[in-house]
């Protein structure tokens, strides 16, 4: 399965956790891609069988989180992504707040299936993101 992984990072943390989820799913055979959103570019992304979507949490300590600007304009140039299947990320410090809900939301609004919402509180994806890599098919 092509998979790509696309994020927007300010300290490197979601970075990791893009290359750590790259990681995983190599090792189980898929291909993975993964750039920043400085980097990607919308019309490849919207070609993968999966499109994963990663953001640091910006907001003020535990209230108002949100995915940063960045993410949110990348989402809005991906072309149809009908019958695709998406998964959200996030990195965050104290709490991810709406975080995944309005990048699922964004990316249902382009036809996707959200297949996926992981958080992490820094780089490395948890069981529930390996468990998830082990069921795709």
């Amino acid at each position: 399965m092509n998979i790509a992984i696309v994020y927007d990072s300010r300290t490197g943390t979601t970075a990791k956790a893009a290359e750590a989820m790259s990681k995983k799913l190599t090792a189980l055979g898929h291909t993975c891609t993964v750039k920043s959103i400085s980097q990607a570019d919308p019309a490849e992304i919207a070609n993968a069988d999966v499109v994963c979507v990663g953001s640091w949490v910006e907001g003020l300590f535990v209230i108002m989180q949100h995915p940063t600007a960045g993410v949110m304009q990348f989402i809005e140039r991906l072309g149809s992504l009908s019958g695709k299947k998406a998964v959200v990320f996030c990195t965050y410090k104290l709490a991810p707040g709406s975080t995944l809900s309005k990048m699922a939301k964004a990316l249902e609004a382009k036809g996707a299936s959200v297949v996926g919402q992981f958080k992490y509180r820094g780089s490395e994806p948890d069981a529930a993101f390996a468990a998830f890599a082990d069921s795709l098919k």
